[in-house]
Order: C-alpha cells, then sequence, then structure tokens
C-alpha cells in the first residue's frame, strides 16, 4: 500500500468514527440535558473538519514536482497542520470559555441542570473509540512520515482528552448531586489548557516550516557526521536545511582536493547523497557544491 492509500484509509476511518460520535454525542447531550457533551459534541465536528482538510491536502502534497513547483507540492501538507492547529486553537478557546461561564454562573448562586446517564455513556464510548483511533493513525503517520497526519493524530487523542474531562463532570454530578455539577466545566477548563497547549505546538512547528526554519541543531550536526564519513571531504560550509512537508532539504558546499579527477569527484558526492537519503529518508532533496581546498585557489 502507498503512502498516500495509507493516509486515506486511516483518515478515513477516522472520519467515520467522528461522524458516529458526532451524532450520538448530540443526541444524548440533547436527551440527557447536558451542556457538557454538546460542547464535547462540537469537538467532534471540528475533527471531522480536519479529516475533510488532510484528505484534501494530503492529495495535493503528493502531487509530483511541476514547472511551477520546482520541489513539489510538500509544504501544502504543512499548511494542512497548521489549519488544523488553529482548529484545535478555537475549540481549547471555545471549551475553555464555556467553562469559565459556567464556573461564574455558580459562584454568583446558579444551579447547574444535573446530566442524565446517557451523556456518561457516551463519554465514555467516546473516550475509548477516539482513544484508539489515535493510535492508529499515530501509527500510520510515523510510518509515511506524514506532519498533517500526526497533527490529526493529536486532534484525536484531544477529544478524548475532552471527553475525558466531560465523564468526569458528568460522573460526579450523576453520583455526587446537583451540588457538584459545577465539576462538569472545571473538568472542561482543564481539558481546555492542554488542547491549547497541543495547538500552539502544532501551529508553531508548521508556522516555522512555512518561514523556511532550519532543522534542529542535532540533525544538522548529524548531517555533517554523515558526510564526513567520506574520505576526502576536508570541510564543510553554507549549510542549509528546511523541511517541505514530510521531505527533508539539505543543501551545503563541501571542499575536495582539486587535483582529483572529475568523475572521482561525481562518485564521492553521489556516495555522500545514498548515505544522507539512507539517513533521512529516499526523497530527500540534496544540493551539493563542490570547492577545491582554499590552499589550492
Amino acid at each position: 500500500m502507498n503512502r498516500q492509500d495509507s493516509v486515506y484509509r486511516v483518515t478515513i476511518l477516522g472520519s467515520i468514527v467522528n461522524m458516529l460520535l458526532l451524532v450520538f454525542k448530540f443526541l444524548s447531550g440533547i436527551l440527557g440535558h447536558s451542556a457538557a457533551m454538546i460542547a464535547d459534541a462540537v469537538h467532534s465536528l471540528s475533527d471531522f473538519l480536519t479529516d475533510i482538510v488532510v484528505l484534501v491536502f494530503v492529495k495535493i502534497s503528493a502531487k509530483p514536482e511541476d514547472e511551477s513547483h520546482d520541489y513539489g507540492h510538500g509544504k501544502y501538507e504543512t499548511l494542512a497542520t497548521c489549519i488544523i492547529g488553529f482548529a484545535l486553537l478555537a475549540v481549547a478557546v471555545m471549551l475553555g470559555v464555556q467553562g469559565i461561564e459556567k464556573i461564574l454562573a455558580v459562584i454568583n448562586g446558579a444551579t447547574l441542570p444535573s446530566p442524565g446517564i446517557i451523556a456518561l455513556v457516551a463519554a465514555v464510548l467516546s473516550i475509548v473509540l477516539k482513544e484508539w483511533v489515535f493510535r492508529v493513525t499515530r501509527k500510520v503517520a510515523r510510518e509515511v512520515n506524514s506532519p498533517a497526519v500526526e497533527a490529526n493524530a493529536w486532534h484525536h487523542r484531544s477529544d478524548a482528552l475532552s471527553s475525558v474531562g466531560t465523564a468526569l463532570g458528568i460522573g460526579g454530578a450523576v453520583l455526587l448531586g446537583s451540588k457538584w455539577t459545577v465539576l462538569d466545566p472545571i473538568a472542561a477548563v482543564v481539558v481546555s489548557v492542554f488542547i491549547l497547549v497541543t495547538a500552539v505546538k502544532l501551529i508553531g512547528e508548521s508556522i516555522g516550516e512555512l518561514m523556511e526554519k532550519s532543522l534542529p541543531k542535532e540533525m544538522e550536526d548529524r548531517i555533517r557526521e554523515v558526510v564526513l564519513e567520506e574520505e576526502g571531504v576536508s570541510d564543510i560550509h553554507h549549510l542549509r536545511t528546511r523541511k517541505i512537508g514530510s521531505r527533508l532539504a539539505i543543501e551545503m558546499h563541501l571542499r575536495m582536493s582539486g587535483s582529483m579527477p572529475l568523475r572521482d569527484v561525481h562518485r564521492k558526492a553521489s556516495k555522500i547523497e545514498g548515505r544522507l537519503r539512507a539517513e533521512f529518508g529516499a526523497q530527500t532533496h540534496i544540493m551539493l557544491h563542490i570547492e577545491p581546498l582554499k590552499s589550492e585557489y
């Protein structure tokens, strides 16, 4: 199964689960008089929408290089990750604001309605299903090296965490009585903070890639180690690195003896490219500029 098919299958699986949970959560929230479950249903709706984003953008990013995209279309996948991050951010803010409003209402003397058992069942079912989908999606994301699919996996995990908070709140209200219904919004606020942290991380990483941020120092150090394994390479400078979706781009200047035959220089450069692709992926973009030793100028 190729990369695109793997992404499609796991994303469609998540979409089906999200759609079923979306309907069940809305119904249980209405029938069980649970505002927290309705908010959780809105979170599932955001999951469903981001599944669509992944399907569309990963298909575009899989397109080969063309006249107007010399480096391929990998940045579309990064853009998808950024969109998912902002969707998570919006969900986190919405859940947090709603939770704070309810907490303030209780402080001012209001009594929150006690939710029904059907809402608790929906929350537990959501935890089980979304944690399972998270694990399956993350596994595929790492197999195909897709940041967008990994971001979507964490969106599934955020929905599971949201349902944990909802289950605690609803369970507390059901088991402890109406005086403890405030547990519902308190749990929602705590969960919203976790979702917010994940959203900020995804947005920061994806914007960094879109702005051509270099690879981490430890990766660049490893690139130097791999290149210097080739006998005859005396210096590496002007190293430039970045990500293009799921691919890496590596460009650098190398110094070799100017007396070496062109055939040997080409052979050594090809061996370096092979080592780098074996280390960082077969689709890695590599550009080597060979220069003579400084003493030979």
